[in-house]
């Protein structure tokens, strides 16, 4: 197998100096990127466009920051949402344009090119080491990230973080205290406090963030419906056994987690449906359930979950 295939399979990219050491001159490194055999996605870095293209942009820049890693070594770290995804929680709708690293060797914070280059404080012990690279702690990485984004996104971020057991929710808000004053957190003083592990996907975080934005009472999670005998039969994303309601996301993604091997998915959709009926004959609770579309009209989706929980006003 070619050397420079093995490479990009099992770090996400290769060197044109590697390419060099393999055998391939300059003038075929060119012909190799103008026949979209290989793709350069920053200076002296490749990939192969097979392998690109069937990347999703979480995957993409992951790549692209252990490129920059390895073009900068020691002397950053990754921090902010390069670390959020190296760490491998899950983002919504971040910008992904650029890497973004911290500078341990006191240099001064800048843009350069594809490189965001932070100052920051760094303890010893904060510097980690996660797949051979230098990161900063998960919690931090959530919290920074989130400053530079709005609080559903940083949301989604800190529920995957505690979903993930990278940290407990006490080990969050610690680190949450101990950074309050620094640039743009403050504005995180209401979701850290909302995080919970217990939203499985993001589509179910989104579903709690747009609860709370509009004033809708909040469900409880991971709802156990159970039978007379106590048998557990359902679980649900959501419940409100006060107003007789239970509440699912449907993202395709959530059927995609649901496929045993070999299994056909109209066979797991059609299992959901049954599971669906059971807990509402069991609980004789209402169902209401969101997609992703639902959450692009927040007004008709407010009034359809008020209208189910039998709200007024």
């Amino acid at each position: 197998m070619d050397p420079m295939r093995v490479l990009a399979e099992e770090i996400g990219f290769f060197t044109r100096a590697q390419a060099r050491s393999a055998g391939y001159a300059d003038r075929d490194v060119t012909r190799m990127v103008r026949q979209r055999l290989w793709r350069r996605f920053r200076r002296g870095y490749y990939t192969f466009t097979d392998l690109w293209d069937a990347m999703d942009p979480v995957g993409r820049h992951r790549v692209r920051s252990r490129a920059v890693l390895d073009s900068l070594g020691d002397r950053v770290a990754l921090s902010h949402v390069s670390g959020v995804v190296e760490h491998g929680v899950d983002v919504w709708d971040v910008d992904l344009t650029r890497v973004h690293v911290t500078r341990l060797d006191g240099g001064p914070g800048r843009i350069e090119g594809d490189v965001v280059h932070h100052e920051g404080f760094c303890a010893q012990d904060e510097v980690l080491v996660r797949n051979g690279r230098l990161v900063l702690p998960p919690d931090r990485c959530v919290l920074e990230a989130g400053s530079r984004t709005d609080n559903e996104r940083a949301l989604v971020m800190m529920d995957s973080l505690l979903r993930g057991g990278l940290v407990e929710h006490a080990e969050l808000f610690a680190r949450f205290e101990l950074m309050a004053r620094w640039p743009y957190v403050q504005h995180l003083h209401v979701v850290v406090r909302m995080a919970d592990g217990r939203a499985e996907s993001v589509g179910e975080s989104r579903g709690r963030y747009l609860f709370w934005r509009h004033g809708l009472p909040a469900p409880e999670l991971q709802y156990a419906v159970r039978d007379s005998d106590g048998v557990l039969v359902a679980t649900t994303d959501w419940g409100w056994p006060g107003h007789g309601v239970l509440g699912e996301f449907d993202g395709r993604t959530k059927y995609g987690r649901l496929l045993r091997p070999g299994q056909d998915p109209g066979s797991v959709v059609f299992a959901e449906k049954q599971r669906e009926d059971l807990a509402r004959e069991v609980s004789g609770m209402g169902m209401i359930r969101l997609v992703w579309s639902d959450y692009d009209r927040p007004g008709s989706t407010v009034t359809r979950v008020r209208r189910a929980l039998r709200l007024t006003g």
